[in-house]
């Protein structure tokens, strides 16, 4: 009879390659040869009596079977990984890997000290090996639910179902201009005209996003801050930056911001994580850390 239950080893090879969108681009992560991870990936497919993926010179795709064991063995993975954290939680020390997901420059926002927080679970947890990963909103969702991404922070509008959301604080916004823009200097500017500017935003910004804000198009995307900084220093664009991050520049009276009374909104921040790993030792004391750290300030 056909086993049902093939080696874990070959639904790790199987997550990786799927994950990586080939065989070639996965040896690095496998420390495999290109041909041996065929060889797995087709011993895996004899035990199961299933086609799991199309490859070949079209490229790399999964079966619709595919698609539907790549998701259970996802699930798999992530429940055994975190059994065996619990176990090692038993014998009275955490060890293994956090993999820890942010938004990009939240290093200035002292209401969210990140910093301290990630010193503290070190000093705390020395066996813990930290891997730390700064991403789009989108990009860490998914990772979170992939349980590529233990924990995530940032500011997520609509949580993807499947996630837990532990609310932390509001992250405020305003939109700037540099001072090589025109409406630099301009003591009075009315919203219709500050509208009708060239305007950056963030790529993974949907047109709704852009039009609650005021504005009907962008000329410009970015997909981080540090991008958008950059291009609204250049005099050629406003757009929005956190107040935490747009701090120096306007002391440097580089930055002005626009109408805050009319311009400006406050962005949620909150910490994610896959619904049914709340209690896991490891993404437990980071959460803790976390509350306790923002609580504080």
């Amino acid at each position: 009879m056909r086993s049902s239950l093939p080696d874990l080893k070959l639904l790790r090879i199987f997550t990786s390659v799927v994950r990586h969108q080939g065989f070639a681009p996965a040896q690095q992560d496998l420390g495999l040869s290109a041909s041996a991870i065929s060889t797995y990936m087709s011993q895996l497919e004899r035990q199961l009596g299933i086609v799991l993926c199309h490859r070949g010179r079209s490229g790399f795709s999964l079966t619709s079977k595919g698609e539907l064991y790549h998701q259970e063995c996802v699930r798999i993975l992530g429940e055994l990984e975190g059994f065996e954290r619990y176990a090692t939680a038993l014998q009275g020390e955490l060890r293994g890997t956090m993999t820890v997901g942010v938004l990009d420059s939240t290093v200035t926002d002292s209401t969210l000290p990140l910093a301290d927080v990630i010193g503290e679970f070190s000093r705390t947890h020395p066996g813990v090996y930290l891997d730390l990963k700064v991403q789009t909103p989108h990009e860490l969702q998914v990772g979170v639910l992939d349980d590529r991404i233990d924990v995530a922070i940032g500011a997520f509008a609509s949580p993807m179902t499947g996630l837990t959301a532990q609310a932390l604080h509001r992250e405020q916004h305003w939109l700037y201009c540099s001072d090589k823009h025109p409406l630099f200097a301009s003591k009075r500017v009315h919203p219709d005209v500050i509208t009708r500017q060239r305007m950056v935003t963030r790529g993974y910004w949907s047109e709704a996003e852009l039009a609650r804000q005021g504005f009907t198009e962008r000329s410009a995307t970015v997909e981080n801050m540090e991008g958008q900084l950059i291009l609204i220093l250049s005099g050629g664009y406003i757009g929005y930056l956190p107040e935490h991050y747009a701090g120096y520049w306007v002391d440097q009276q580089r930055l002005r911001p626009l109408l805050p009374a009319s311009f400006g909104y406050q962005a949620p921040f909150s910490l994610i994580y896959r619904r049914g790993r709340a209690r896991e030792p490891l993404v437990l004391a980071f959460r803790e850390l976390v509350r306790t750290s923002v609580e504080d300030q």
